[in-house]
Order: C-alpha cells, then structure tokens, then sequence
C-alpha cells in the first residue's frame, strides 16, 4: 500500500480550481486501487495536508500521469503559494480499531 501527501499553503482559489480539483477527484475515485483519503488542516501555520492512500505505486501514477492532473500541476501557480509532494510505502496500520479509519488496523506490534 501506498500514501501520496499532498501539503500546500493557498492563495486565492476561483471557479477554475474548483472545477479542476473536482475533476481530478473524479478521477482519482474511479481508478482501481485508490483507497480513499483524508485532510487536515494546521491552524497555526496555514498548511493543508491531503493524504491519499493507493493499493499499488501503479493505481497511483495513473493519477500522477492523468491530463488533468497534469494541467492542475502546470497551472498551481495560480492558486498556491507553495506545495510539497512526499510519497511513502505504508509498511504498518495499527492501532485499537475505535476511529473506523479507512486502513485495515492489525494488532499492534
């Protein structure tokens, strides 16, 4: 399993980035191995964090070579004010099961 962290600091959005980020989502959604994702936010320095989580680095560079992922990316310019990408190999999920989290838990180790 896979996770790509998507951590940016935002300017101004308008109708363009909406109509893409919802696009891009679609398509996220519809490619076998996308597992689901999740945001936050830190109110101290502004950052947003999306993680996505990826059955394999294959369902995953379907995303990274989708058109319109591609054309978010060459247009960020326009409505962030920085990002960072970290792309990271899930070796373990654990923990007591309570949150109902969308990776499998196993017995902590």
């Amino acid at each position: 399993m896979y996770s790509s962290t998507f951590i940016f600091s935002t300017k101004q959005f308008d109708e363009a980035f909406h109509r893409l980020d919802q696009e891009i989502a679609a398509a996220a959604k519809a490619i076998p191995g996308y597992l689901g994702e999740e945001s936050w936010e830190n109110p101290a320095n502004g950052l947003i964090s999306n993680v996505y989580y990826w059955e394999s680095l294959e369902a995953l560079q379907q995303l990274v070579r989708h058109p319109r992922h591609l054309e978010a990316k060459a247009a960020q310019d326009n409505w962030l004010a920085g990002y960072q990408v970290i792309i990271s190999q899930v070796i373990r999920s654990y923990g007591d099961a309570k949150l109902g989290h969308l990776l499998p838990v196993a017995a902590a180790a």
